[in-house]
């Protein structure tokens, strides 16, 4: 009987994703097909939308993940080079029972990998480890499905504008030579206001900076096209385009929880009362902010798949994370998708009369680290974080651990988790005072010391 064993390291949280060559291959594609079309044929399911990004190696991976859902009798329909949130509006669209993503997101060119979804439904976690045991047994469906390429492109930019009401403002859109390029270059065309497009050839060596806009220094020509051209403001991809970076007219960095609290404050004058979700790495002023204004905020944990599956749970309209991933079930689909973001950010500056230089200013002047990754072993880092939270509990720490440990103290907060994407552990601190942030950070440095883990310098980058 055929049978695949994946690296387990490839097998995460909520997607599956590895180093091309090493950890992930088009043997790994194809198995993913057979097994992910065997749990969509045995829940009643034949066709499956599939995109991939930008990535040299996204065509290979894209084909033989085809073949495997063909030969476990799924439909295949192929809707072509894009960003993950056009493929999550074709499952939608074209009614398909499922979609998966070639994607490799946010991280290094020799990464790739992909995101699934299944009954408009996120599928993670358990889902994911099932399909590596129905592919380590070879418990497969047989089949002969079919394939067909369509179109959604036009479809969707039209959605996109569809109900959102946009100010005339002067924008600049950095694609970083990510999956989005083609879009936003279709999409400027139509709105109003002055638009500036950096870097919209898509070209998966991503020879002008890293797409990943969480890094600051990958914002850097952003930031000197906004200063330039004297914009209100500008907007930044992922290699994916479902996590948004900004920069306000005079080249600050706004933050994802900083974005989060400005589209709150907008919803919120529609639907008093309503629910939004941040993830753990989100600033106290957010929180804070969403229950100022009558809304009923909520911390979970991070990640895209576990952001979604609380969405459906608690029927909240709106939800973020400090990565940038923006989800919106008011007026959208729930899932995550920084080019409707972005027009409802542009929406929400118009709703409220004002710049985001001037919001951002507004929020109150707390002082916190960028996330600080720590490289780690993959098979201790979840143990190393479980290690700190028992030592915390035992020491009675203030301590929350919806996802790793958010530790509150006279100084602020600081928050430990392992990354669910990346051999490292994620930290995070943030204070009123800079002599508390450095504290803070201190006791981060010792935690991890105690368990063998030691801070370089170059995690901070």
């Amino acid at each position: 009987m055929e049978r695949h064993c994946f690296p387990p390291s490839s097998l995460r949280e909520y997607d599956i994703r590895g180093i091309v060559g090493e950890t992930l291959g088009e043997a790994d594609a194809h198995a993913l097909g057979r097994s992910f079309g065997s749990v969509v044929r045995r829940r009643g399911g034949l066709s499956v939308a599939v995109g991939r990004d930008g990535r040299l190696s996204s065509p290979a991976l894209e084909a033989a993940l085809v073949d495997g859902l063909m030969a476990a009798g799924c439909d295949v329909i192929r809707i072509g080079l894009g960003p993950t949130p056009m493929l999550y509006y074709a499952v939608k669209a074209l009614a398909t029972a499922a979609g998966v993503m070639v994607t490799g997101s946010h991280n290094p060119p020799d990464y790739n990998g992909f995101k699934m979804t299944l009954a408009d439904r996120p599928f993670w976690g358990e889902d994911i480890r099932a399909l590596g045991a129905l592919a380590a047994c070879g418990d497969w469906e047989q089949g002969a499905g079919t394939c067909r390429d369509a179109d959604v492109k036009a479809r969707y930019v039209a959605r996109l504008l569809e109900d959102v009401r946009l100010p005339a403002l002067k924008v600049g859109w950095d694609c970083g030579n990510g999956a989005t390029g083609e879009i936003v270059a279709e999409l400027v065309q139509r709105l109003p206001g002055t638009h500036h497009v950096l870097f919209a050839d898509i070209d998966g060596r991503f020879p002008n900076h890293h797409p990943d806009p969480t890094v600051e220094a990958n914002l850097s020509d952003l930031k000197a096209l906004v200063c330039a051209q004297g914009l209100d403001l500008g907007f930044a991809f992922d290699g994916d385009g479902d996590r948004i970076g900004a920069v306000d007219g005079t080249g600050r960095v706004v933050w994802g929880d900083q974005l989060l609290l400005i589209l709150a404050t907008a919803l919120l004058r529609q639907l008093p009362g309503a629910s939004v979700i941040a993830d753990v790495k989100a600033s106290k002023v957010l929180f804070d902010g969403v229950q100022a204004l009558g809304g009923t905020p909520i911390m979970w944990k991070t990640g895209h798949s576990l952001i979604k599956a609380k969405m459906l749970e608690t029927g909240a309209p709106l939800a973020g994370e400090m990565s940038g991933h923006i989800f919106f079930a008011h007026r959208w689909y729930g899932f995550d998708d920084a080019i409707y973001a972005a027009l409802r950010l542009l929406e929400a500056l118009g709703d409220l009369n004002s710049s985001l230089a001037d919001l951002r200013s507004a929020m109150p002047a707390l002082v916190n680290t960028p996330e600080l990754r720590f490289p780690c072993p993959e098979e201790r880092k979840f143990a190393i974080v479980a290690e700190v939270l028992d030592r915390l509990r035992a020491e009675g720490a203030d301590v929350d651990a919806t996802d790793g440990a958010r530790v509150t103290t006279a100084d602020g907060w600081w928050l430990l988790r392992a990354s669910n994407t990346q051999a490292v552990l994620v930290a995070r601190a943030e204070s009123s005072t800079t002599a508390g942030l450095e504290r803070l950070v201190a006791e981060i440095d010792c935690r991890l010391a105690a368990v063998g883990i030691v801070r370089a310098e170059a995690a901070h980058g």
